[in-house]
């Protein structure tokens, strides 16, 4: 007995399926408390955190200024510490008084003006500080040092023009592009705001998928005539929708509350977002599909997805310090295109070139993702 064909599926017929996809994926989304959590609540979280909490500045580092020869040389040396806005400077006489505050950090280092400093300044010998810092924190004791080589040289550059009265003086003026306060907040923001995708678009990706492998509603839609492919695009639409309306919330507080300059464009800000979420989203249907655990998500989301873009995506540690091998995994985590294009877009402006470069990497990376969890849903279907 043969069995007539299927009749074909008209255009309207997808279309209406399609968008009762999108709308119960956009109910349950509402109606689960985790989903909201998770896109809004979390990231002000962390975006309090990084801006307020996290600070990458040491201004007004406690030192201890140790004179063990009191002239008008050293005074106005010490003096030139005292000013320094980098330095919160206590002053004594014997370096013994300060040894225990090193050691319980309540001071980050000491600067010690020997005896005979005046004496070997005027005899033409090049004069030297000591400094003594906590090298239980490397890099505040690098800042230390490098902060009082640079009281040193613009003191003697000072001391040099005086005594060259007659000769002009030279000044050295300093300028910083993009960020003239150096202050670490006008790029740890921009830059969580890519930490704060990767989680709503990966881990909330990765567990709501999970959460219907678990209760078997994900095998009942699979029953239907829904296809692979409609499937997946009815999952992707309200998280991706979710995943921009965080950002939006992100990019407001940025630039409202923590007051980090926006000099770019909207348009060059939703389209790197937009690019973004696609390797994010296929990342955590990936996930879901080969764990169908909700645990097994959450921990895959994070190991592969918030810890790679914390970590190796130049948010907080330099790419180019670290080991090669390590610098050739960077190339495939995501955040590490985004997070210098955010910041870019925030505190240089419109760059294309760099922005172009970004979007083809990262739409490259997220097309691999996406043909990966489609075959994986495939196989599951069969």
């Amino acid at each position: 007995m043969t069995f007539p064909p299927p009749a074909p599926v008209s255009h309207s017929s997808r279309y209406r399926r399609f968008a009762a996809l999108v709308r119960k994926e956009c109910l349950q989304v509402v109606r689960d408390p985790s989903s909201i959590l998770i896109a809004f609540v979390l990231p002000l979280i962390l975006l309090f955190l990084f801006g307020y909490g996290v600070s990458l500045d040491t201004t007004r580092t406690r030192v201890g200024l140790v004179l063990e020869e009191t002239t008008p040389l050293t005074n106005d040396l010490a003096a030139s510490f005292q000013a320094s806005r980098y330095f919160s400077v206590t002053t004594g006489r014997d370096r013994r008084l300060f040894a225990q505050d090193l050691v319980v950090s309540r001071i980050r280092g000491i600067i010690v003006i020997p005896a005979g400093f005046t004496r070997n300044y005027a005899a033409g010998n090049r004069p030297q500080v000591q400094v003594i810092v906590d090298g239980s924190d490397p890099n505040t004791a690098n800042f230390v040092q490098n902060y009082v080589q640079g009281a040193m040289t613009n003191w003697r550059l000072q001391q040099q023009s005086e005594m060259a009265a007659s000769a002009v003086p030279i000044s050295a003026e300093q300028r910083f592009w993009f960020n003239p306060e150096l202050t670490s907040r006008s790029f740890l923001v921009p830059g969580s705001i890519a930490i704060v995708m990767t989680l709503v678009g990966t881990l909330l990706t990765s567990l709501v998928v999970a959460r219907e492998w678990e209760r078997g509603t994900m095998e009942a839609m699979m029953a239907t005539p829904v296809t692979a492919a409609e499937l997946l695009a009815g999952k992707i639409l309200p998280y991706f929708l979710l995943g921009l309306s965080s950002m939006t919330l992100c990019v407001l507080l940025a630039v409202f509350l923590f007051g980090v300059p926006f000099r770019g464009s909207i348009l060059a800000l939703y389209a790197l977002s937009a690019v973004f979420l696609m390797p994010a989203l296929g990342q955590g249907l990936l996930i879901s599909a080969a764990t169908k655990n909700q645990f097994l998500a959450s921990q895959l989301a994070l190991i592969t997805a918030f810890l790679p873009a914390f970590l190796l995506s130049g948010f907080l540690f330099e790419i180019n310090s670290m080991p090669k091998p390590i610098q050739w995994i960077t190339f495939i985590v995501p955040a590490r295109y985004l997070i210098p294009s955010l910041q870019t877009v925030f505190l240089a402006g419109d760059i294309w070139p760099m922005f172009l470069h970004a979007i083809a990497v990262m739409f490259l990376i997220g097309f691999v993702l996406f043909l990966l969890a489609a075959r994986s849903t495939r196989k599951r279907i069969a």
